[in-house]
């Protein structure tokens, strides 16, 4: 049935438009005063109608009629009224307008049943004192079949589509809503867990790493392991001997090499790929417990109090040695521009370097307990987090750039590892003493996304998978346990390389 929504009347100077939605009753009451000339009206041979004022607030249709030999046009949507309840406001009735009754009923059923769906039934005329006689409009009780607008009905709740007058299935074809933006989960469980056999509870030390290449190294002992995460391939890379042990470990930036810290204050660099020693670098006096690359400049610092900057290109062992701190170095983090160099120590402190100093040109001492973890955002130049430990529990941020301290989070707990997202503005820390947590940060609001627990041990050790999606976390109880946290790129929509195919616990040797 074809159905002709747009009526066009003429209407008197005075009158009014009464319109039932879904949600309010609402009124548009517009007069009009119109007073024409003698000379128009003898111009245009037409005889005007002058229109009856009166007092109703709803006034009838039928006061005015044009000459039937002119065609009036209009852009204005005139709605029916037939159905409407005056006697639910009070309200004062028009006289019977000249509408078809099957148009009005047919335009009511379809509005009633894209407001209320289709278990409302048929529409019921408006009870008018000339239907109800002998009943005084004032007192009329309303009766409306099973959709009362106002009635509380937990059923009743649909979506913004099924409230719209029109189907989206077949009556608007190549019209697709815009989906709903839902709050994205974070998975509460680790999808794997690796056994990790002597590794080490020790706050100071950096022991897990993850390469561009997808390949995961961990410093269990006095050996160096290589989990390849495409094919959960295990190869033992290198053993220290007994009179050793592992300190450190940091891929360089391309994932071919791997610079391995010792107890016994030598930085060791192998090529992964061939399984292979290149070189054996000394300078440090006790155990290498942080390893950072800045293309082919590798910083390592040590308990010793001090950070040497190793060009692996040149012969020496070290181009140059940046003092300052004033007890053992345990997080180092250069930025993304390879620009500044950010250092933390035992001693309380986060300082700042640039490619040319042996001096920080940037000092932060608001901490109150050793900082380990530092991390750089990817997303803003010269953004610095920076986490304290158990006497501190601080997360700080800072501009480098302006050397201003923007914001502090205490986190309750102490703080062990911080990572930057590389595909949104968040970011994730683990924790030790009291909770073991490891908890999802969004920036700048610092709002919880996530809380993950499972860790029995002070979570000591984080990483991150290259597509920026998954990270990996350690600790004292001997486990590796991966989790998926990030979302994937918006340029790529790709799923991660140790995606289903790799669940379970298994041995990293």
């Amino acid at each position: 049935m074809s159905l002709n929504f747009l009526n066009l009347r003429s209407l008197s100077p005075s009158s009014s438009s009464f319109f039932l939605s879904s949600s309010s009753f609402f009124l548009l009451r517009s007069t009009m005063e119109n007073s024409t000339s003698s000379s128009l009206n003898t111009q245009n041979n037409l005889t005007p109608k002058t229109p009856s004022r009166t007092n109703q607030l709803i006034p009838g249709f039928n006061s005015y009629h044009p000459s039937p030999s002119r065609t009036i046009y209009s852009d204005r949507f005139i709605p029916s009224r037939s159905s409407s309840n005056f006697a639910l406001f009070d309200l004062p009735l028009p006289p019977q307008s000249s509408l078809s009754e099957d148009s009005n009923n047919a335009y009511t059923t379809l509005l009633r049943s894209a407001l209320f769906g289709s278990d409302c039934g048929s529409v019921v005329p408006p009870v008018t004192p000339d239907k109800s006689s002998g009943l005084n409009s004032r007192n009329l009780q309303i009766c409306r079949p099973n959709c009362n607008i106002f009635r509380y009905k937990t059923e009743t709740r649909q979506s913004l589509q099924s409230l719209s007058p029109f189907g989206f299935d077949d009556q608007l074809p190549g019209f697709s809503p815009s989906p709903v933006k839902t709050t994205r989960k974070v998975p509460r469980s680790p999808f794997k867990v690796l056994d990790a056999p002597a590794l080490q509870d020790d706050f100071y030390l950096n022991l897990v790493d993850w390469s561009s290449h997808n390949v995961l190294a961990v410093g269990l002992g006095s050996c160096v392991y290589l989990w390849h995460a495409s094919s959960s391939k295990v190869v033992k890379l290198c053993d220290l001997g007994i009179d050793d042990s592992v300190s450190s470990v940091g891929w360089a930036q391309r994932g071919t090499h791997l610079a391995v810290g010792t107890s016994n204050g030598k930085v060791q660099l192998w090529d992964a790929s061939r399984c292979k020693r290149v070189r054996t670098m000394e300078g440090h006096r006790l155990r290498v417990g942080a390893l950072a690359w800045s293309s082919s400049m590798l910083s390592s610092g040590s308990r010793d109090k001090s950070i040497l900057q190793r060009d692996i290109r040149a012969q020496e062992d070290h181009v140059s040695k940046l003092t300052g701190h004033k007890s053992e170095v345990c997080g180092l983090k250069w930025s993304y521009d390879n620009r500044e160099l950010a250092s933390g120590g035992n001693d309380n402190r986060l300082f700042v370097w640039n490619n040319h100093s042996t001096q920080p040109v940037l000092k932060y001492c608001e901490h109150t307990a050793a900082v380990k973890a530092i991390a750089w955002s990817p997303h803003l130049h010269g953004l610095l987090a920076s986490g304290g430990g158990t006497a501190d529990r601080c997360i700080r941020f800072w501009n480098t750039t302006t050397n201003t301290h923007l914001s502090c989070m205490d986190t309750g707990s102490q703080v062990c590892n911080l990572v930057w997202s590389k595909n949104v503005n968040e970011l994730v820390s683990t924790h030790g003493y009291s909770q073991n947590q490891i908890i999802v940060w969004r920036y700048p609001t610092m709002s919880k996304i996530a809380t993950l627990t499972g860790h029995t041990y002070r979570v000591l050790y984080l990483a991150i998978s290259p597509d920026g999606q998954t990270i990996v976390t350690g600790a004292g109880d001997e486990t590796l346990r991966f989790w998926n946290v990030f979302p994937s790129p918006k340029s790529k929509n790709t799923e991660s390389e140790i995606g289903a195919t790799s669940l379970g616990r298994t041995q990293i040797r």
